[in-house]
């Protein structure tokens, strides 16, 4: 069956369902592998450069790992039957795509906030950021909260997406492999700011395309949704690279020009502050239902690729 029809299904599967809490995830298995390895070989009184090795061991070998098991799941599934391999196929995808459970997540805080208030706000929150929250003031919850579903509309969506059709399930799982990596090894601290270093750097390579798509596509989207799309780019082009991330900066500016308010700023981390440059300007107060804004751009981004892909499908249809 063709890559993209199978793509499409997966998109489509991730907005009718997200990820249940309950199904097997490629990333939790991930996560227990890199729990078991620092477990085992994380070893601090070792030199910065042993440190290092040690983290590209880890890479390497959970590379292997995943590439090995998903060779063996599909030498197996074919040999069954070709459409078990597709369904296999369309799973990878699926699981690699966030879209309605990053709006589900958003969702979540945003209704703690209006329901329960300020501390169930934080505690919500606290779900989905590395930042402490305990001292965050609800527009500080609401910023985390906007920066996160940014930022993840890149690594959540945008960046599996093309992966997924560059290199089929392999670079799909691959691309969640270093993802994970990054999201669990990859900080600037005195545990791992040299075990995770090579992570760190890889995801950068991955996601510098994936980034700047993602904040083209936000523009895009504002403009569909009529935000502030001349806003959007302005403060793109601005503020792209006030982010300590080469990434991330990207995608949060195009957000904060479309809703014209204010992200970044200075927070703590395990204890320690970091002060971080302001992205956008602050010309609407941050509010609560511009939660639902960055969702409703997440949403509209995932549909108008889903139209997109959908209608390259039926011209290859019609032109074979």
């Amino acid at each position: 069956m063709d890559r993209i029809v199978l793509i499409l299904i997966a998109i489509l599967l991730d907005l009718l369902f997200g990820d249940p809490y309950s199904w097997p995830h490629p990333v939790k298995f991930m996560g227990n592998y890199i729990y078991y390895y620092l477990d085992r070989f994380e070893d601090s009184t070792l030199s910065y450069k042993k440190q290092f090795l040690r983290g590209v061991y880890l890479w390497v070998s959970l590379c292997c790992i995943t590439m090995g098991i998903l060779s063996i799941i599909f030498i197996i599934s074919k040999q069954i039957h070709p459409y078990l391999s597709n369904l296999i196929a369309i799973y990878c995808y699926y699981s690699s795509f966030s879209v309605r459970s990053l709006a589900r997540e958003a969702k979540k805080v945003q209704q703690a906030l209006l329901k329960e208030g300020i501390v169930a706000g934080r505690q919500q929150v606290s779900m989905i950021v590395g930042r402490e929250t305990h001292h965050l003031s609800e527009d500080e919850v609401i910023q985390a909260t906007i920066e996160t579903v940014a930022e993840n509309t890149s690594d959540g969506f945008v960046a599996p997406l093309i992966y997924s059709l560059l290199g089929g399930p392999y670079l799909t799982m691959l691309y969640k492999m270093i993802n994970t990596l990054d999201s669990m090894v990859a900080y600037k601290n005195e545990r791992f700011n040299y075990l995770g270093r090579f992570s760190a750097k890889v995801d950068d390579i991955f996601n510098y395309i994936p980034a700047r798509v993602s904040a083209i596509l936000i523009i895009i989207a504002s403009f569909l949704c009529r935000y502030s799309w001349r806003k959007a780019w302005e403060i793109l082009k601005r503020d792209c690279y006030r982010h300590a991330s080469p990434n991330a900066g990207f995608p949060e500016a195009a957000a904060a020009g479309a809703l014209r308010i204010r992200l970044g700023g200075g927070h703590y981390y395990h204890g320690v502050y970091v002060d971080k440059p302001w992205i956008g300007d602050d010309d609407n107060r941050i509010v609560i239902e511009d939660i639902s804004k960055i969702i409703n751009l997440l949403y509209c981004i995932a549909a108008l690729i889903f139209v997109v892909l959908f209608m390259i499908s039926y011209l290859k249809g019609a032109l074979s």
